[in-house]
């Protein structure tokens, strides 16, 4: 070639916009992402708008729809953080929170106990939106909750942070109950 392109950050605009593509999340290189029935929705809606003309409503429909779905899994995420962190895990809050394909169950015998708490999460407080699919990588989550004798903790924490209200009531960060 007449002109060589040594410029090792030449392609850095690319990789950034493929990270962003395969970012399953909620920013870009996370590699935390598993691959979950709701990753796969979030990928189809990706794939699905890649294949549309940007200036078409459904292109623009489909975007929000991703933006939105990225949103409230960072919001949910961001919440049980805040009770990590509540909980006196500092440090350790996004390592508690890191999700990978190759995670594994701490101890079979707590499946059950981790899935019976997950429901329970889901069902008796707010951590999670109304319109959520219980996600798997909470599930893991939940485990090592177990194996660090915290899990039970974290509900109660949960409980007090994020009440259970009545459909279409939202709480703002003034109503919460103050933690002891």
């Amino acid at each position: 070639p007449l002109c060589s392109n040594n410029n090792p950050y030449a392609s850095f605009g690319a990789t950034l916009a493929r990270d962003e593509e395969q970012n399953l999340w909620s920013t870009p290189h996370d590699v935390t992402h598993t691959e979950a029935d709701d990753d796969r929705v979030l990928y189809n809606m990706i794939v699905v708008r890649n294949q549309l003309d940007k200036d078409s409503e459904e292109w623009q429909k489909l975007n929000y729809d991703i933006y939105t779905l990225r949103q409230t899994r960072k919001e949910v995420r961001n919440r049980w953080k805040h009770i990590l962190e509540d909980l006196g895990f500092q440090k350790e809050a996004d390592s508690l929170l890191s999700v990978t394909k190759l995670s594994i169950i701490s101890d079979s015998q707590n499946m059950g106990k981790a899935r019976d708490i997950l429901l329970k999460l889901s069902e008796e407080t707010n951590i999670f939106p109304t319109s959520w699919e219980l996600s798997e990588r909470y599930l893991f989550v939940v485990d090592r909750l177990i194996a660090l004798d915290a899990a039970d903790e974290f509900f109660k924490m949960a409980s007090v942070i994020y009440p259970k209200r009545p459909s279409g009531e939202r709480v703002d960060d003034s109503q919460k109950a103050p933690l002891c």
